[in-house]
């Protein structure tokens, strides 16, 4: 399957701001479903690692729809944070997928840790696993990255998620303040379509 081009695909996600990234990215020859169309919930991800989650997710969408799925699963690490949120950066979120409360919950971590933490650099990264699954079988995955820190505050309303307070390397904005078109040019989600652009 992987000599194959791909001309029909179901993005497996029901976040709206993944889906419209990676729409962005893929070739507009590809014909484009999304879950919502076949009224299907998320799967339960128990993987202990993106690459595990996103394979749980492209497999199960793809046997239910019969069709090759792509899917995402991705979140923040903060080394100062041993790597939390991590795995679980949509579960900080909660249930209503609320990132401000996310965002205040990374704050208050960092506060509980050290009350002086904004005088340190907090080295962060976002990361990407992207899978391909035809049924039961994976075609391919991979992991994208992006390395920066976190701001002192939230800034800029663009992007969705952690983007407000993750300013990427040799940068001085956070993806949450730069257009859409900058931030898909270089962020983990971009890394990673690179590395599986030859199966589309």
């Amino acid at each position: 399957m992987s000599k194959q081009k791909i001309y029909k695909l179901l993005i497996g996600t029901n976040n709206r701001g993944k889906l419209r990234e990676i729409k962005s990215l893929l070739p507009k020859k590809i014909k484009i479903y999304s879950t919502s169309k076949f009224n299907l919930n998320s799967p339960v991800e128990n993987g202990k690692t993106f690459k595990e989650n996103s394979l749980i997710k492209s497999k199960y969408f793809s046997k239910k729809t019969g069709l090759i799925c792509l899917a995402d699963d991705s979140g923040l690490e903060i080394d100062f944070l041993d790597k939390s949120p991590g795995i679980y950066s949509a579960r900080w979120a909660g249930k209503q997928g609320d990132f401000s409360k996310a965002i205040k919950r990374v704050y208050r971590e960092l506060n509980k840790k050290d009350k002086n933490w904004k005088i340190r650099k907090i080295k962060a990264r976002f990361i990407c696993a992207l899978s391909i699954s035809y049924k039961s079988k994976n075609v391919v995955c991979v992991l994208g990255k992006v390395e920066g820190q976190i701001s002192h505050k939230p800034k800029g309303k663009n992007g969705f998620g952690y983007d407000p307070i993750f300013i990427p390397l040799k940068k001085s904005k956070t993806f949450g303040q730069m257009k859409p078109s900058e931030k898909y040019k270089m962020d983990h989600r971009y890394q990673a379509f690179k590395k599986i652009r030859k199966f589309l």
